[in-house]
């Protein structure tokens, strides 16, 4: 199905504020301890106990809102790198996962419409998808070197 010019900058105005919407805040914390300088993510480990010693840093909040992701997992995935990368940049070398969810992320609805030149005849098409994000929730913490074997 084609679209006739005169649709066309509107579909591109709707992506563009689709894409600028969903772009938006996917992480953020709230600080309850002392942050660090920032490492980089791949350095913190995921737990789903705290260790035996370690300090609190922040509480998190991630969702995978924006990702492009297709499946559950892959939507999963991003959300706990989100977590880490939030961590990171608070210095924390580890992240207790508190947990990982379901969040509706609201519908894509597309219409279009079209009148003859006469304007006897109409015709329209629409459709609407629901779309569901990955949310999670961590603490990031500080684990000491000396009591990460432990």
């Amino acid at each position: 199905m084609s679209c006739p010019a005169s649709l066309k900058p509107r579909f591109l105005v709707t992506g563009m504020t689709l894409a600028i919407s969903l772009a938006g805040c996917v992480s953020s914390h709230v600080l309850v301890g002392t942050p660090r300088p920032p490492i980089q993510p791949s350095e913190v480990h995921v737990y789903l106990q705290p260790p035996a010693q370690y300090q609190q840093i922040a509480l998190l909040q991630s969702s995978s809102r924006a990702a492009f992701a297709i499946s559950a997992q892959a939507k999963t995935d991003k959300v706990v790198e989100r977590l880490k990368r939030e961590a990171a940049s608070l210095g924390a070398n580890g992240i207790v996962l508190q947990g990982l969810g379901d969040q509706a992320g609201g519908a894509v609805e597309l219409n279009s419409a079209q009148l003859s030149s006469s304007g006897k005849s109409a015709f329209g098409v629409g459709s609407s998808v629901a779309a569901y994000n990955k949310s999670g929730s961590a603490v990031a913490i500080f684990v000491p070197a000396d009591s990460s074997n432990k």
